[in-house]
C-alpha cells in the first residue's frame, strides 16, 4: 500500500511541466507581471538619451523655473529640465518639443530649444570656442560647443579662430564636427570662375591645407589653389586671404599667389634686405652663393627673389659683396 502511495506522489510531482518545476514564476498572472517588468527594463535601457544629441520629447510637467521633459523611461526621476532661459518660446504640458541635449555643470542631462544652425551633414564657417588635448569645441549655435576630435583637425586650432567644419553624427549617436570632411563638399557647391583674368584679385578663406599647398573658397564659390612655395609660414585653416590670380584653368578653378607682382615684390624684398642689414650692423651673412634653405629660414623669401633684390641693390650701389656675405655701402 505504501508503495502505491509513493508511486502516485512521484507521478503527481512530475506531472507538472518543466517550466513550472524549474522556472521561478509559473503562475500565469505572475508570469505576465515578470515579462512586463523585464520589457520595461529593456525599453528603459534602449531609450537612454545622450548628451550632444537632438531629441523630440513630451512636456510632462511645468514649474516656475522651467518645464520637465520625459526621458521615456517611465521614471519621473529621469525627467529632463528645460529651463526657462533655454526656451525660445513658451511650452505647456502635452507639447512635444525638439531640443538639444547637453550636460550641465553637475553632469545632469539638460535640454535647450536652441538647435544647431547647421544641419547634420552640412558645412559651415564658424568659431573655435576652446581647445583641449583631445581636440576642440566649436560654435554651431547650440547651448554648448560641439566637439571637434583632434584626429579631425587640419593643423593646430586655437580659441577665436574661424574654421570650416562639417557637422555629423558619430557612432555613439552624438553630434560632432570635422574639418577633414569639408573638401569634398566644397567641390560639390563650387562654381567655375568667370569674368576674372590673370592679375585680378580674389578674396576667400582657406578650407584645406595639403603638402602641395592650400585650397581657398571665395565669396563667389570659386575654388583657388595656393602653391606651397607661395604660402606664408603662419597660414592656417580658416584664414581670410587676398590673392592675385596667376592662372585660370579650363575647369574654372584658379591658381593664385599672395605675393605682389615681380616689380612690387622686388621693391618689398629690397626693403627687407636693407632692413635686415641695418639691424645687424650693416651686414648679412648671405650672398648669391648661399643655400635656398638658409635664405628662406632667415629672410622668408625664395633664393630667386633674393638674387633679384640683391642684384638690384648692387647695381644701385647700395651694397657691396664680400666673401662671407653682403655689406651696406
Amino acid at each position: 500500500m505504501e508503495k502505491d502511495i509513493t508511486q502516485k506522489t512521484v507521478k503527481k510531482d512530475f506531472s507538472k511541466s518543466r517550466t513550472q518545476r524549474f522556472h521561478p514564476v509559473y503562475d500565469e498572472e505572475k508570469q505576465r507581471e515578470y515579462s512586463e517588468r523585464n520589457r520595461n527594463f529593456v525599453q528603459k535601457k534602449e531609450m537612454t538619451l545622450k548628451e550632444n544629441s537632438i531629441a523630440t520629447l513630451p512636456v510632462v510637467r511645468v514649474a516656475d523655473f522651467g518645464a520637465f521633459l520625459s526621458a521615456g523611461t517611465g521614471d519621473s526621476n529621469d525627467d529632463i529640465l528645460l529651463h526657462n532661459a533655454q526656451q525660445t518660446e513658451p511650452v505647456k504640458v502635452g507639447d512635444r518639443v525638439k531640443v538639444f541635449l547637453y550636460h550641465d555643470p553637475h553632469h545632469r542631462l539638460t535640454a535647450s530649444m536652441r538647435l544647431p544652425k547647421v544641419k547634420d551633414g552640412e558645412i559651415a564657417y564658424t568659431d573655435v570656442l576652446l581647445t583641449t588635448k583631445f581636440g576642440a569645441f566649436v560654435d554651431v549655435g547650440t547651448e554648448r560647443g560641439i566637439f571637434l576630435p583632434i584626429s579631425e583637425t587640419i593643423g593646430r586650432v586655437h580659441p577665436g579662430q574661424k574654421i570650416w567644419i562639417k557637422l555629423y553624427t558619430d557612432k555613439t549617436g552624438r553630434l560632432a564636427v570635422t574639418m577633414r570632411g569639408v573638401a569634398e563638399d566644397m567641390i560639390k557647391i563650387a562654381k567655375p570662375a568667370h569674368g576674372i583674368k590673370v592679375g585680378g584679385k580674389i578674396e576667400g578663406t582657406v578650407y584645406n591645407i595639403t603638402r602641395s599647398g592650400a585650397f581657398i573658397i571665395t565669396r563667389e564659390k570659386w575654388i583657388a589653389f595656393l602653391y606651397k612655395d607661395d604660402m606664408p609660414r603662419n597660414l592656417e585653416a580658416g584664414q581670410e586671404v587676398t590673392g592675385r590670380v596667376t592662372f585660370v584653368r579650363e575647369d574654372g578653378r584658379l591658381n593664385i599667389s599672395l605675393r605682389p607682382t615681380k616689380e612690387k615684390a622686388m621693391d618689398a624684398d629690397m626693403e627687407k634686405l636693407l632692413d635686415f642689414m641695418e639691424k645687424h650692423n650693416g651686414f648679412m651673412p648671405f650672398s648669391d652663393k648661399s643655400s635656398p634653405g638658409d635664405i628662406k629660414y632667415a629672410l622668408d623669401m625664395s633664393k630667386g627673389s633674393f638674387k633679384r633684390a640683391l642684384g638690384h641693390l648692387y647695381k644701385m650701389g647700395r651694397v657691396k659683396l664680400e666673401e662671407d656675405g653682403t655689406r651696406l655701402v
